[in-house]
């Protein structure tokens, strides 16, 4: 409801007016005037008598705003510095080294099947670790790869080659031919605590030197996407956005030092919701430390099957809460059957680390090599006990082996496996071995694509893989390689071994 003045004379009214205005602006200065000195009684009492809840534990805590330090999130001084150590990785596979597409629609029988074979590109990212060109990435982002393109943040291009790669981990690392190169130093990865502030760069969408932040949401994360088995996945868990094209590439800490590899988002649409994956630094070291020394990984097996402590085995062990990780199985003549581990067994510890769950135990055996001898204690019939093991290899070795087909597989560039029974008979030949990926070295060099079938070497007949190697090994000068192109088409290649 609207208020409204009686009837008056124009003249009575504008008085009238005049009075309530001067009253008006008198109220409201008076009422400024009382805010002012109500502030500075109030302002002086926080001052001169701070109240604190360790003082009147009763009361509630008053804060002035010179109590108060809001928290800072500027990274420009890291992002800055960092950035110019990750690198844009490109890479190419022939139309040659693939599978034709279209194998097994009659309609493209009448065509050359080369018609319908395009060469594929893909990218990420990867990590300089060194002055002269070491770079660390994802197995994943060079994998089968005819060619791969290094772009460095000045914009320089390099091909990289490939020095090692490791799929139990989905590691690899390449070189390029270059000095001087800002590199990225390592952090200690087992130093994170949840909640911690890192960032991740990246080549995002091919979009260059891609900055993002968040926190480490868990660490030890098994996610399932290296395929089970000797694979290590003890990834660290953040939300910083990581999308396709950032595998390979850096999460650092607020100390601008590498603490992880990007490898993976969890999805369902492809593109980033809310979780992404990292390879722990200290993972990164071990691997890429023995793919430099050794030429390939070196590691330590404790031989035993291992699930996780559930309620029930808790209870059957009388725990009073699920911990450790439960031995199901222990494997004869391993190491851990020679060190007096048995079935029902719970680990608890690795030398002085606790573990409870299979991703931590897997992360702290894989940090050893064959021969290292390691603490493990375990729980038993309520009572700890340590035994000492002497951790082996894949074949039972207790040292350090070197393979020497290392050496020349990496000098030609390429992987092999053997055909199956039905392999052969569909392609009408007794003998052979495929050319499962191929990468930079004598055999890409000579034109050899992958999925070629080598059926001899120097007319010697090729069954195995062993025989690619003792064949190519006692090779002095050139050889001679003949097999079956991809297409079925005979192929004939040659190349020097002494060079």
């Amino acid at each position: 409801m609207a208020y409204l003045l009686p009837k008056l004379g124009l003249e009575q009214k504008n008085n009238i007016m005049n009075k309530i205005g001067k009253q008006f602006a008198l109220l409201l200065i008076a009422g400024i005037l009382g805010a002012v000195i109500g502030v500075s009684i109030v302002m002086s009492f926080n001052k001169n008598d701070k109240i604190s809840s360790n003082d009147n534990p009763g009361k509630l805590t008053k804060f002035t705003v010179d109590q108060i330090t809001l928290p800072t999130f500027d990274f420009s001084a890291i992002a800055e510095r960092i950035t110019p150590t990750v690198v844009h990785i490109k890479t190419t596979i022939d139309a040659g080294s693939r599978e034709n597409p279209h194998s097994g629609n009659p309609f493209f029988d009448f065509f050359d099947p080369k018609m319908f074979q395009y060469p594929q590109s893909g990218s990420g990212s990867g990590v300089i670790i060194s002055e002269d060109g070491y770079i660390v990435t994802n197995n994943h982002v060079i994998a089968d790869a005819d060619e791969i393109e290094v772009s460095l943040h000045d914009k320089r291009t390099f091909k990289a080659d490939v020095i090692g790669r490791d799929p139990q981990t989905d590691l690899a690392l390449v070189k390029i031919d270059a000095k001087d190169l800002p590199s990225l130093e390592y952090g200690n990865s087992d130093d994170l605590k949840v909640g911690e502030w890192v960032l991740a760069l990246g080549n995002p969408f091919n979009l260059n030197s891609t900055v993002t932040a968040g926190i480490v949401s868990a660490k030890a994360r098994s996610i399932g996407i290296l395929g089970g088995g000797s694979s290590i996945e003890s990834f660290i868990q953040t939300d910083a956005a990581v999308n396709p094209g950032n595998s390979g590439g850096a999460l650092v800490n607020v100390e601008g030092k590498l603490i992880g590899i990007n490898s993976a988002i969890a999805s369902r649409s492809g593109q980033y919701e809310g979780y992404s994956f990292a390879v722990p630094s200290n993972i990164v070291t071990k691997v890429i430390d023995d793919i430099k020394k050794y030429g390939k990984v070196q590691r330590g097996l404790l031989g035993v099957n291992i699930t996780e402590v559930t309620p029930e085995i808790a209870k059957e062990n009388k725990l009073k809460s699920p911990i450790g990780v439960y031995v199901a199985d222990v494997l004869s003549e391993s190491a851990a059957n020679e060190a007096g581990i048995k079935n029902g067994d719970i680990i608890i510890k690795i030398d002085d680390k606790e573990v409870n769950s299979v991703p931590e135990l897997q992360q702290e055996v894989s940090m050893n090599r064959p021969g290292d001898v390691i603490a493990v204690t375990v729980l038993r019939n309520s009572s700890e006990k340590t035994f000492k093991a002497k951790l082996k290899d894949f074949k039972g070795n207790t040292e350090i082996v070197i393979d020497q087909s290392d050496e020349l597989r990496r000098e030609l560039g390429a992987e092999f496996t053997e055909l199956t029974s039905t392999e052969k008979s569909k392609m009408g030949i007794e003998n052979g071995v495929r050319v499962s990926s191929i990468s930079a070295g004598k055999m890409r060099s000579a034109g050899i694509s992958k999925n070629f079938v080598i059926t001899k070497i120097d007319r010697k007949k090729v069954y195995k893989v062993a025989d690619v190697f003792e064949f190519l090994s006692s090779a002095k000068e050139g050889v001679l390689i003949e097999g079956i192109e991809p297409d079925g088409s005979k192929g004939y290649y040659g190349f020097g071994m002494s060079d």
